[in-house]
């Protein structure tokens, strides 16, 4: 486990892919603007400000998290956060929704709580824990 991964962030075929599905919405904005479809035209809009929003976020604030010999740092859209690790505590948290179960990683700083899914690490978050884990155990 000497080669574990140090950083993790959206996948990137999954931001291309938003990307990509962006401009396809965008592609619907224009049709429906030429044609006068309104209610399509705003259906498309909606749809290519919130997959547009969600790539943009993924490509701006990488890598979502990071991990070091000091400690934790995590990106958002505010700057990074840099974390020690004697300040934090790191958990695992499985919630169940529609018949699915969900696992998201959860990073307490002080009043501060990150909280991490498989899209914003690019990995299934039990890994992380476990690289996370062993990182603190060495420092």
């Amino acid at each position: 486990m000497d080669n574990y991964p140090t950083s993790w962030a959206p996948r990137q075929a999954v931001v291309v892919s938003a990307w990509a599905v962006t401009a396809l919405l965008l592609a619907g904005v224009v049709t429906d603007a030429l044609t006068g479809d309104r209610g399509g035209l705003v259906l498309f809009a909606l749809a290519a400000v919130a997959v547009g929003a969600f790539a943009a976020h993924a490509t701006v604030v990488r890598p979502r998290l990071a991990a070091g010999p000091d400690g934790l740092a995590t990106r958002t859209l505010g700057g990074t956060h840099r974390l020690p690790w004697a300040q934090t505590r790191t958990r695992l948290r499985t919630t169940r929704r529609m018949g699915r179960d969900g696992v998201t990683l959860e990073i307490e700083h002080e009043d501060e709580l990150y909280v991490f899914g498989w899209l914003d690490l690019g990995e299934d978050p039990r890994d992380v824990l476990d690289v996370l884990s062993t990182l603190r155990a060495r420092s």
